[in-house]
């Protein structure tokens, strides 16, 4: 797929000079801080060693006053109080983190994950029926309930009041509950409100634990699951994000919960340890990363959600015992391994779907809709599709009635507004500016499909229907070192708004050597013919079909990451290609 090059915006050059002579590090270096914003010395060490002392107070969010009293009056009156959560990732990771916290002191109290096919996103009627039939006198909801105005007037009506903490856009109409917690609300002035559902719900026990005298220390051992959340949610890793995950990432690496340990056996960062006696006999063979989260732990916890139950997840997240965590844990796999044979079939047939119809392949959309598609997947599939067509995706299936559907975007687009436009045809809607969740009756789903196209199409620029790779900096070879990679290393944690940095080389010739290895994979090794310096290895992906042009000697630019790659024992740095142009001579 053809690929676009933008050079990102490039900091002051007065800020870069004045951080370069500061700190006494290479100029791309201190040229990468100053796009990020950083200004000055103690801006930079700021960054690259956050201190948990630099998280906001969570009484500056609004309602965190009223929910911390609530809180208070229902354990002071020993009421039941119900953990609610959504059923993904940041919802069952929301929920492990309260109900662990809450249940070291105070045991009455449950959780509840809604079922994803009987009851669908968010709080739902059958679970506040549960809690009133239950005698629950307060439900604490996280990563969800910021649009539930009549659900809260119906729990109230049950004697059930409601804290909501979420995260999402919140709608015209705030909910008549207790409290409602979310820094995205246009009235509240929490100074980052980019938290994810999880990352709120930390934010209540620091509360409590400040107004109980709960020293801060004891709530860092919830940091896994905050991080586990940020990843998989896939929020901005700056400002607080970038704290609580660097803790958090600290925390996994060095004493991960049961739970995590138990799913990440069966990936290939985790060994057995060298001492047969110890009680936890496993050690990572290398540092765990944000990119790991997503990939090795996120999908497993999402699979109990997608094919089972929800309750799965917080199941495993919360139990404190090795033996246990193992057996959930193996059953989480094999969720997962059932959930990615459902999405390999289903994305077949969607793209045969694509390509047996003219005009869906046209289109500046992809709807795509099968009955038989399982609704815990249709999100996965929507991504996939847009890597094989790069615009704005919705997958829908059958399920209860109604046809609910998963939606995906692309660069720079706002694919929620989109749908918005659109939703006097839906029943229910939610999500963010890249991804929703949406349910619509089946008399309207092609009258949606043509609004949607339409809407998209009138407002998608050409750029925006092209991949793109975000260049950072413009990098001499000669530059990179290994204390140059040493240094970069600490801009982690990666993710968006502070991602992993692409360079750009232009130029480059091959030494000679350039081969195919694997699958249609370039494996060169790259130097710059006008400028001294060290050849460096380099691997390209799926581009192979650039090896007869580089063996005859051009000069080509490369697009790259840098990494270290481990062969034989040996470790060297190796530039991971992204994109390789054609030099303009």
């Amino acid at each position: 797929m053809k690929k676009r090059w933008a050079l990102k915006e490039q900091g002051d050059e007065e800020t870069i000079q004045h951080l370069t002579k500061k700190l006494g590090i290479n100029v791309s270096l201190t040229g990468l801080l100053a796009q990020r914003g950083i200004k000055t010395f103690d801006e930079s060490k700021h960054f690259f060693r956050p201190e948990l002392s630099h998280l906001h107070s969570p009484f500056l969010m609004k309602d965190m006053h009223e929910a911390i009293i609530r809180i208070g009056n229902a354990i002071e009156r020993e009421e039941k109080i119900l953990i609610y959560g959504d059923y993904d990732v940041d919802g069952t990771t929301a929920v492990a983190l309260l109900y662990t916290f809450f249940n070291s002191f105070y045991k009455n109290l449950d959780f509840y994950i809604p079922d994803r096919y009987d009851e669908g996103y968010g709080i739902s009627y059958k679970g506040i029926d549960f809690a009133a039939k239950n005698d629950f006198k307060l439900v604490i909801a996280v990563d969800c309930g910021i649009k539930a105005v009549e659900k809260i007037d119906y729990a109230k009506e049950k004697g059930v009041d409601f804290i909501i903490a979420d995260h999402h856009r919140p709608g015209d109409t705030i909910p008549a509950a207790s409290a409602v917690l979310d820094p995205k609300r246009t009235d509240c002035n929490y100074p980052f409100d980019e938290l994810s559902g999880c990352g709120v719900a930390f934010k209540i026990i620091q509360a409590y634990a400040e107004k109980s005298h709960i020293p801060f220390h004891e709530l860092e051992k919830y940091l896994d699951l905050v991080v586990v959340s940020i990843a998989a949610d896939v929020v901005p890793l700056t400002g607080e994000n970038r704290t609580l995950a660097f803790y958090g990432l600290k925390s996994i690496n060095t004493n991960p919960r049961p739970g995590f340990e138990a799913i990440l056996k069966y990936s290939n960062v985790i060994k057995k340890g060298n001492n047969p006696r110890a009680k936890n006999n496993y050690i990572f063979n290398r540092e765990l990363t944000i990119s790991d989260l997503i990939f090795l732990i996120g999908p497993r916890i999402n699979a109990a959600g997608r094919i089972k139950s929800g309750k799965n997840s917080v199941e495993l997240l919360i139990c404190d015992e090795m033996n246990e965590a193992t057996e959930i844990g193996e059953q989480i796999n094999d969720l997962n391994i059932e959930r990615r044979a459902l999405d390999a079939t289903a994305t077949e047939e969607a793209l045969e779907k694509i390509s047996n119809n003219p005009d869906k392949k046209n289109n500046s959309t992809t709807v795509v809709y099968d009955p038989s598609w399982h609704k815990g997947i249709v999100g996965i599939v929507a991504s996939r599709l847009i890597e094989s067509y790069y615009r704005p995706t919705i997958v829908f299936t059958k399920s209860n009635g109604l046809i609910t559907g998963s939606a995906r975007s692309v660069k720079a687009f706002d694919i929620y507004d989109a749908i918005d436009e659109c939703s006097d045809l839906l029943e229910h809607f939610g999500g963010h500016k890249y991804a929703a969740g949406l349910s619509i009756k089946p008399e309207n789903i092609e009258l949606f499909s043509k609004r949607f196209e339409k809407v998209v199409s009138r407002t998608i620029t050409e750029e925006m229907k092209i991949p793109e790779i975000e260049i950072d900096y413009d990098l001499p070879l000669k530059d990179i070192t290994t204390r140059f990679y040493r240094i970069l290393r600490q801009f982690a944690p990666f993710g968006p708004n502070n991602t992993k940095p692409i360079f750009r080389t232009q130029g480059v010739i091959d030494t000679g050597y350039a081969r195919i290895v694997g699958k249609n994979h370039l494996k060169i090794t790259v130097i710059h013919p006008k400028i001294s310096g060290f050849p460096v290895d380099a691997i390209a992906f799926q581009q192979g079909d650039m090896l007869d042009y580089i063996k005859e000697g051009n000069q080509f630019d490369i697009s790259y990451t840098i990494e270290e790659n481990e062969w034989n024992g040996n470790v060297n740095l190796q530039l991971n290609i992204k994109d390789i142009k054609r030099s303009i001579t």
